[in-house]
């Protein structure tokens, strides 16, 4: 079972950036397809944005222009650049890989939007 670990949540202003990654164990990494996932306080977890193992992406429309979601296969790592942060993106981020049937999750990381 692949593991999934994420880092680069925080606390930041609105209009700020950060940059979140997630980085899977095994020698599989590039035939993952990869996203990541936010759950906010009382809601539902939804999907944010998402990479094809061909590295073609999508997103959700209310992150449309300010999130950029990359890989990087050679360190197993997929990243979520988060810029022009609201308050409403506040959120617990999770990092998801999936491969037929096989589907991972991260731990989470927080990221909290506020001035």
């Amino acid at each position: 079972q692949v593991q999934l670990v994420e880092s680069g949540g925080g606390l930041v202003q609105p209009g700020g950036s950060l940059r979140l990654s997630c980085t899977a164990s095994g020698s599989l990494f590039s035939l993952y397809a990869m996203g990541w996932y936010r759950q906010a306080p009382g809601k539902q977890r939804e999907l944010v944005a998402t990479i094809t193992r061909g590295s073609s992406t999508s997103y959700v429309d209310s992150v449309k222009g300010r999130f950029t979601i990359s890989r990087d296969n050679a360190k197993n790592t997929v990243y979520l650049q988060m810029n022009s942060l609201k308050p409403e993106d506040t959120a617990v981020y999770y990092c998801h890989a999936q491969m037929a049937t096989m589907t991972a999750w991260g731990q989470g990381t927080q990221v909290t939007v506020s001035s």
